[in-house]
């Protein structure tokens, strides 16, 4: 059963204020990564306390790097089931986690931060994870 929408509205509206597209249905995800060029980064949000205090903040700092996905989309885990069920699909190689984060370039995962990686790291180590993953797969001359 999905969570309460006014619970996850500050979560929704955190990843929007940052720049990110949330995909709230299977044609939104579909329609968003069916047949994506460039690099897109996606967000499996999450109402635990490592997305609040690790994850979103982590990304946000990495957004601010000079490198970056061409775009930004969001699903929420809990909230948004089938949404985030086809999400997973286009990076079904990885267990489901949230949250997690996926950059895919023209369709493909070329980088994924499962739970794991998010839990008890501080923001910025994540960000310079993604960071990292930005400089190699985003931007000018890749």
């Amino acid at each position: 059963m999905p969570y309460p929408e006014m619970m996850v509205a500050p979560m929704r509206q955190e990843m929007t204020a940052m720049g990110a597209q949330e995909l709230r249905t299977v044609a939104d995800v579909d329609a968003a990564l069916g047949d994506q060029r460039g690099t897109t980064l996606v967000f499996v949000n999450s109402v635990c306390g490592c997305a609040a205090g690790n994850a979103r903040p982590a990304l946000r700092l990495a957004l601010q790097h000079a490198a970056k996905p061409d775009h930004v989309v969001t699903v929420f885990a809990g909230q948004d089931l089938d949404a985030t069920q086809r999400a997973r699909q286009y990076f079904a190689d990885y267990a489901p986690s949230s949250p997690s984060m996926a950059l895919l370039r023209d369709g493909e995962v070329v980088h994924f931060v499962h739970r794991h990686q998010i839990e008890g790291q501080s923001p910025e180590s994540i960000a310079r994870n993604l960071t990292a993953a930005f400089d190699k797969h985003c931007g000018a001359g890749v």
